[in-house]
């Protein structure tokens, strides 16, 4: 059976700040992320059955990307947890969506998270092939599965 690879794309809003960053990007600012996930697999090959020649169906991986990633992060505000306590507390005050993260949340490392929480979560026999988040419309991270093999 061949392997053929599946690319969905998906779209979120969300704020950030790079926590002692030495330009712009230490101010809290947004934008608005376009997000690809490709995975990898066999086709299904089962005649008669509804998901014959599937990957994955493309519902299927709509609810998981959007359970796990877009409902997550949309329109919220990422930080780094190396951000002082008081200052956190002052932006709990005027945002209820605030994820606080163990990294700087550039594109690279955003992406990277995204890469870790699906990982988790995709069926027996499908693969994360790579994760593309565009942060603007001209700049990109890309990561992928086997450039992060052990």
């Amino acid at each position: 059976m061949p392997k053929i690879r599946v690319t969905k794309r998906f779209h979120f809003e969300m704020a950030h700040t790079l926590y002692e960053y030495d330009g712009l990007c230490r101010n809290i600012h947004g934008h608005s992320y376009n997000l690809e996930v490709t995975l990898a697999g066999q086709p299904r090959n089962e005649p008669g059955h509804p998901k014959d020649g599937m990957v994955m169906d493309f519902a299927d991986l709509k609810h998981l990307v959007k359970s796990k990633i877009v409902n997550q992060f949309d329109h919220s505000l990422m930080v780094n947890k190396l951000v002082p306590k008081e200052q956190i507390e002052l932006l709990r005050k005027t945002s209820e969506r605030i994820i606080l993260v163990g990294f700087q949340p550039t594109t690279e490392n955003i992406a990277t998270h995204i890469a870790g929480i699906l990982q988790q979560h995709l069926p027996s026999g499908v693969e994360l092939f790579s994760i593309r988040l565009y942060e603007t419309v001209t700049s990109f991270a890309e990561w992928f599965a086997s450039d992060n093999e052990s």
